[in-house]
């Protein structure tokens, strides 16, 4: 099922962080509040729902040695367990945090490719995007996290909650039924990391990474060592500067820590 069909159906479904209020801020941005994200809700669910179908439909006469058991509840697992990790390492690594987050939709595509050729072993092909089996699926979506104090606690709850709102094929005793309706939420997930791979390069790019906030840190650090002026534009402490060309070229100045999002400045000498 490719991720696109999924797609125009995913507009009520959030795939960002949403901070806890137990979640301290913190100037590396905490963890990504992986617990509320849509794509790791439903990840859990395409684990679940894999796993069984796996212990219902893989033994000895189809999976003889037992790799695609393996192959496919680790693909499954993997998925799961990168937007977490990714979301984790948010807070010191935008660059990793992406990373982890293409190898969650890696791991799912894989896991796609090993339910559509179990159909295709069947002499069967995947339900079309259109037909009523397949809009039924679609038709179902997930309902907004409500934690309260004991975040882990309620998280799993939500996603055995949000299971049984797809029990009609996950919990059944048809091959064909679970087959389908894990490729469209597994389309359905790929879907949701695509988008949030997108904001997280806007935030790289606008934010920069771990390196960057460490030499920013630094600048102000040394900016209020040295008892320099504030800004006269944004109030942020400013950092001795010197003019890379043009005709003072060579010549000291003050220049406000937050640039490039604010290029105050002030002539050294005038700070009162």
């Amino acid at each position: 099922m490719r991720p696109g069909i999924a797609g125009a159906r995913e507009s009520n479904e959030s795939n960002e962080p949403v901070r806890s209020r137990n979640q301290p801020t913190t100037r590396f941005g905490g963890t990504g509040g992986y617990f509320r994200l849509d794509s790791w809700i439903l990840a859990n669910i395409v684990q679940l729902g894999t796993q069984r179908f796996c212990k219902l439909f893989l033994n000895r006469t189809t999976d003889p040695c037992g790799r695609q058991y393996d192959q496919m509840t680790q693909a499954a697992r993997s998925g799961c367990a990168n937007i977490a990790e990714g979301s984790a390492r948010r807070a010191t690594s935008r660059e990793t945090e992406m990373r982890l987050t293409d190898v969650a939709r890696s791991s799912l595509a894989e896991l796609s490719g090993d339910f559509l050729n179990r159909l295709l072993q069947q002499g069967r092909v995947p339900w079309g995007k259109d037909t009523p089996e397949a809009r039924e699926v679609y038709a179902v979506r997930l309902d907004r996290p409500a934690y309260g104090e004991d975040v882990v606690h309620d998280a799993c709850a939500h996603i055995l909650a949000q299971k049984r709102r797809f029990a009609r094929w996950l919990d059944s005793g048809s091959e064909e039924a679970m087959t389908n309706c894990l490729l469209i939420l597994v389309a359905r997930v790929i879907h949701m990391l695509n988008h949030q791979m997108e904001k997280q390069g806007e935030a790289f790019e606008q934010e920069g990474g771990f390196r960057e906030k460490l030499a920013s840190i630094r600048v102000e650090a040394r900016a209020r060592q040295e008892a320099a002026p504030v800004c006269p534009c944004c109030g942020k402490a400013m950092a001795r500067r010197k003019a890379q060309s043009g005709k003072n070229a060579g010549r000291e100045f003050w220049g406000c820590t937050g640039y490039p999002d604010c290029k105050g400045v002030r002539e050294i000498g005038a700070e009162g």
